[in-house]
């Protein structure tokens, strides 16, 4: 899970899960999650007025726009085009790593900066730009971590948010030489020279973008670190690489995202920097790049727009159904095996990689609904889990014995007879095992169960047999007079 590459191949998702509830800095840096990202979602969100309704607005406003995608992205390369800025598209991530080294190529850049980007962590940009020689530096501070460890983001928001402090101190003293303690001062004081020093010396900024404004052509870069907005003025060039889903049609639009989007991730009211980059450098100001490109990045994205998945393309990752998500509070995000966890990247991965690459991730849900609750767009991810499932089973890449399994119980659940037959065997035999009406151990592959949690004994008399009874009961007439 931390070679340095390991992001197109998925984990064994069963495997990589126990090797993550075994690893006690992982679990003290997950229990966090609760008291402190999902914690302040739900206290933003209550102290909000008219929340709801707000979310509402900004999900309606991203169904809208999704259903006339192809006009505002036109309006949307206008807009750009109109101040000086290029557009490319990018059918897939080959595409879209061809556009930046040609443009690398042709401008004869040696040192690129970063600022955090989910969207280029998805085409694998990094490992190219590395490959071809060019020094590509990660400007996050948590970015910065990760990129140092040799590892890949394992949280939306918190790309090192499953290291503790005692671990990126290591990490970095052991690439840097240093004898940093895990004061959280001490240790950003340092990135921060480190990284000013990048700054100065890069010929190229790369970005992702939260939103893009098609009426103004904008790019929105929101982060709560300067690396943001030094990696946009800086370089001469400037290179942002955004989904074509986070399009939305006019500036008015924004403000409803701001109020919502810091939220949902950090309890922020607002995140500290905002960045709105349209276009190059105009005459007469002082800084900003010379030259700037967006590159458009489909990667599957149009087709799942014409699909019942479309919804998952409303997500603005904001990462809150990760925080409150049981599943992913318990093993983190690595162990998903792809490029986006938890729960909504249970919804996109198998659509992005393929279903049977990705089997246990749709799976990876107790489909308690709490992802749906804290999501800021209020997407349907549940219903969208068991969409994934359906497709699973119907493209026939679930594993034999866990189909023979099922073909079993739906073979029983149809026979009444049979049903009733297996409830009084279980009761039987389970009751043998039980202590004061709970069972500590299941028998053979259901002992997993158990593993963590009792199990209740079934009833001994079924509730049929129990109203059964009830009806043959001798109940005395009613009086005519009984209201």
């Amino acid at each position: 899970m931390t070679s340095k590459y390991a992001v197109a191949e998925h984990n064994e998702f069963l495997a990589a899960s126990a090797e993550a509830l075994a690893s006690p800095n992982l679990q003290i840096a997950l229990s966090r999650l609760g008291e402190t990202l999902a914690a302040g979602n739900k206290s933003a969100f209550e102290k909000l007025p008219g929340s709801s309704l707000l979310r509402d607005k900004a999900r309606a406003i991203k169904d809208e726009t999704l259903a006339h995608l192809d006009v505002h992205l036109a309006t949307l390369e206008k807009s750009i085009l109109a101040r000086g800025g290029h557009v490319h598209f990018a059918a897939d991530a080959a595409d879209a790593n061809e556009i930046v080294q040609r443009i690398i190529r042709e401008r004869g850049v040696q040192r690129v900066v970063k600022s955090k980007s989910m969207v280029t962590e998805e085409i694998h940009l990094n490992k190219h730009l590395e490959e071809a020689g060019v020094e590509v530096t990660e400007t996050d501070f948590g970015e910065f971590i990760i990129q140092v460890a040799g590892e890949r983001p394992s949280h939306l928001v918190g790309p090192a948010l499953h290291k503790t402090a005692e671990e990126m101190a290591v990490c970095l003293n052991d690439r840097f030489d240093q004898t940093l303690t895990k004061d959280p001062a001490e240790m950003a004081q340092f990135a921060r020279g480190h990284l000013r020093q990048k700054f100065a010396e890069a010929d190229l900024g790369i970005t992702g973008g939260n939103f893009l404004v098609a009426e103004t052509g904008t790019v929105v870069i929101i982060s709560n670190e300067g690396n943001a907005r030094l990696t946009t003025s800086v370089p001469k060039i400037m290179v942002s690489i955004v989904g074509i889903e986070k399009v939305i049609p006019k500036l008015s639009d924004l403000p409803i995202f701001l109020k919502i989007l810091a939220r949902a991730a950090t309890g922020q009211k607002l995140s500290i920097y905002t960045s709105l980059v349209t276009g190059p450098r105009k005459p007469g100001e002082g800084d900003g790049p010379e030259e700037f490109h967006l590159i458009l990045l489909d990667n599957g994205r149009s087709r799942i727009l014409g699909s019942p998945m479309r919804e998952s393309l409303f997500c603005i990752r904001c990462g809150a159904c990760l925080n409150i998500c049981p599943v992913y509070r318990k093993i983190g995000g690595h162990a998903y095996g792809g490029i986006y966890s938890g729960p909504i990247g249970a919804v996109i991965s198998p659509l992005f990689d393929g279903l049977a690459e990705t089997y246990h991730q749709p799976h990876a849900s107790s489909l308690c609904g709490a992802c749906q609750v804290a999501c800021p767009v209020k997407i349907q991810i549940p219903e969208l889990l068991i969409r994934n499932r359906a497709a699973q089973h119907a493209a026939h890449v679930a594993p034999k014995g866990e189909e023979f399994i099922y073909r079993i119980w739906s073979w029983v659940m149809c026979r009444p007879w049979l049903y009733r037959m297996a409830g009084k065997v279980a009761a039987k035999v389970l009751g043998w095992k039980a202590k004061g009406g709970w069972v500590s151990q299941l028998p053979g592959p259901l002992a997993g169960w158990t593993a963590h949690r009792d199990f209740p004994t079934p009833a001994a008399t079924s509730f049929r047999d129990q109203w059964k009874e009830l009806e043959r009961e001798e109940i005395p007439p009613r009086s005519p007079n009984t209201p």
